[in-house]
């Protein structure tokens, strides 16, 4: 059943997680560009930093993952948008790069899809 899809990339490392429906933490099991210097001050507008983190093992399966989870949400009782909020530490390169990658993905099976991108904009966090 197609649904309305919010989703929202965030730095866990700036303001708090918004509310969702479902959260995805992006932090401690996917490759993080920030470490590289050459992609570091870059975002996910730039093809290095998407090539980066879609190269990382495991993305595309939870972009498939969430995808079936937004499903599974849309073919419940309540009707409404679902939410869905991505994070990684700064919200730069993971969190939008995998936003995207979603809203492709479930823009493709028919959901009508929108895209925040909250902290892509924000300094680059010094860690």
């Amino acid at each position: 059943m197609p649904a309305t899809v919010e989703i929202v990339s965030f730095g866990y490392l700036h303001d708090a997680q918004p509310a969702a429906h479902l959260t995805i933490d992006l932090r401690h099991h996917f490759r993080d560009p920030h470490v590289s210097p050459k992609l570091r001050y870059m975002t996910a507008d730039d093809e290095p930093v998407r090539a980066a983190v879609m190269g990382t093992p495991g993305i595309a399966a939870l972009v498939e993952a969430t995808a079936t989870a937004v499903a599974a949400f849309a073919s419940g009782p309540s009707a409404g948008t679902v939410t869905v909020a991505d994070g990684c530490a700064g919200g730069r390169h993971r969190a939008p790069t995998f936003a995207r990658a979603l809203a492709e993905r479930l823009t493709a099976a028919g959901h009508t899809v929108t895209v925040r991108h909250r902290d892509m904009a924000k300094p680059v966090v010094q860690r």
